[in-house]
């Protein structure tokens, strides 16, 4: 796709999915006169600033007010109005974890949640500012909807596509630096709660989420060098858990490897491993931080501290298969 046939939210978007999002906030606004969107000190994280311009009545500003925004979500959705919030990961998940189960989720309300600088893209800011639990804690939400997008353009289309849905819905999205476009490999048939199957392969499976799609798919092209084959599945919707996918690759690879920049308990690891246990057991590896708070430091430096590369991915690959 050149420039020219690309629409605008494209280059406003910049390849980043906190963008994305502010951008499809907008055009989700423009299509229905009930869409609202809350801020919880965001409007220029998520570039909100020409959307505030253009339909001033119709953007809250919250602030640094976690709970309070979410209370203000839930109660314009009581009304029939369609909230869309915008916040920072790590605090729109636990300092309003209260009004989040109670008021959102329990009274499933159609509250969309767009929460950006999630897993550890803020690394040097300390561990108040890392989302690594922030999976688990939605996926434990009753009613809820949880997306991990894995890049800008995919991000559009699952903002998009909660004009579809009529509970509470909960999208993680990135920091302030591009991402790699890798969701166009698969087409723009977006389709929640459907994993996009990125490469074919029949030796191991590698079960991505968000910043980890990208290493995965490096990580097969390279071991497919050596004559391995590996199926990547973009697993973008962790609730619903595409289970029909996850079976398949079961049956047809007989081995698993899950990657996500989140704690390995709760998250997307977790959802396989709780299917695959019930269902079909197989052997699994699972990519992710291990059970302790996260060390402070450049977002690239800590992923490779703790193994959520693509050098990770394949060697847990070929463990897999020895």
């Amino acid at each position: 796709m050149n420039d020219v046939q690309q629409p605008e939210w494209v280059s406003k978007a910049e390849n980043q999915s906190r963008l994305a999002f502010g951008q499809a906030v907008g055009e989700l606004a423009g299509k229905d006169d009930k869409v609202v969107a809350i801020s919880a000190d965001t409007i220029d994280l998520f570039g909100l600033r020409g959307f505030l311009e253009a339909s001033p009545e119709r953007l809250i500003e919250a602030g640094i007010a976690e709970q309070s925004a979410m209370g203000i979500a839930s109660g314009l959705a009581t009304t029939g109005m369609r909230p869309i919030l915008c916040g920072y990961a790590p605090f729109i998940t636990t300092r309003s974890l209260e009004q989040l189960r109670n008021d959102v989720s329990y009274a499933n309300q159609r509250v969309v949640i767009g929460a950006a600088c999630s897993g550890i893209v803020l690394g040097m800011a300390g561990g108040t500012h890392h989302a690594v639990e922030d999976l688990a804690i939605m996926r434990n939400m009753p009613n809820m909807t949880v997306v991990v997008p894995a890049d800008a353009r995919q991000t559009w289309h699952a903002a998009m596509a909660t004009e579809d849905l009529y509970g509470p819905s909960y999208i993680r999205l990135g920091g302030k630096f591009e991402e790699t476009n890798v969701a166009d490999i698969a087409g723009n048939d977006f389709k929640l709660g459907k994993a996009d199957q990125l490469r074919t392969g029949d030796d191991v499976t590698v079960i991505a989420c968000g910043a980890l799609v990208a290493p995965a798919l490096a990580a097969a092209d390279a071991l497919a060098g050596d004559g391995v084959g590996v199926r990547v599945l973009n697993m973008h919707t962790i609730k619903p858990l595409d289970r029909d996918a996850v079976l398949a690759a079961s049956a047809e690879t007989g081995a698993i490897v899950t990657a996500e920049e989140h704690r390995t308990t709760g998250g997307l690891g977790g959802a396989v491993a709780e299917l695959l246990a019930q269902e079909k057991p197989t052997a699994m590896r699972m990519i992710g931080m291990p059970d302790e708070f996260c060390i402070i430091g450049p977002t690239v430096a800590v992923r490779e501290h703790y193994g959520m590369s693509q050098a990770a991915i394949a060697e847990a690959c070929r463990d897999l298969l020895k």
